[in-house]
């Protein structure tokens, strides 16, 4: 579980689409205002969903092969087929320009409700299922597995930690350094969305099936 929730924490915290996002509200007039209702909203969805995974499971986890046991590994099993095509879609597809989100112009006049409301709609909800249907296997009665959580929560979050840190200390050095990356990512967000959902895809594809004949 916890090389699982490791592997799904970083293929998250480097998606290319929030995290231009993040940047792009980062510059705002209010940036670190923004940013903050950003980060704390995608914690809270993260923490969130773990939540409910847990309430389901009464904090243990399933016996081996039983049927709520397979059925998270068929759910993982699912997301990996799933991301693996959509990367291989995304390979073969025609490059696209990309231009500036439509909301950019008017970001200067964002609120911190819909830099929040933003937060939910970049998270990779695949990517999130696969680690709620990971944290399936935690045993809350275990401090290793509290830490487990955390630690993923954490992870899944970390993009959005350092660049908010590094934005409210050196603000000056961090608006060209932050907005450098930002361009490097959107010229590069095929190949990234490519590479993370290949990546993530196979390693949950293969750790299933493992999983689902060992």
């Amino acid at each position: 579980m916890v090389l699982d929730l490791a592997v799904i924490g970083i293929a998250i915290t480097l998606g290319p689409l929030h995290n231009s996002a993040f940047i792009l509200l980062l510059s705002a007039r209010r940036g670190l205002r923004l940013g903050l209702a950003f980060l704390l909203s995608w914690l809270v969805n993260l923490i969130a969903v773990i939540v409910c995974v847990m309430l389901l499971t009464g904090g243990q986890p399933p016996e081996h092969h039983s049927t709520p046991s397979t059925a998270s590994v068929a759910a993982k099993l699912a997301i990996g087929v799933a991301l693996v095509i959509y990367g291989a879609y995304r390979r073969r597809r025609p490059p696209r320009p990309h231009g500036p989100p439509r909301w950019h112009a008017r970001i200067d006049d964002a609120s911190t409700v819909t830099a929040a409301g933003l937060a939910w709609l970049l998270q990779p909800w695949a990517m999130v299922g696969a680690g709620a249907a990971t944290a399936v296997d935690a045993n809350l009665s275990a401090v290793e597995d509290w830490l487990a959580l955390t630690g993923y929560c954490l992870l899944a979050t970390l993009s959005l930690i350092v660049m908010e840190t590094y934005a409210r200390w050196a603000p000056t050095a961090a608006n060209a350094r932050l907005n450098a990356l930002r361009s490097w990512m959107d010229r590069h967000q095929d190949q990234l969305i490519v590479t993370l959902s290949l990546v993530l895809g196979l390693w949950l594809t293969a750790h299933s099936i493992y999983q689902l004949v060992d």
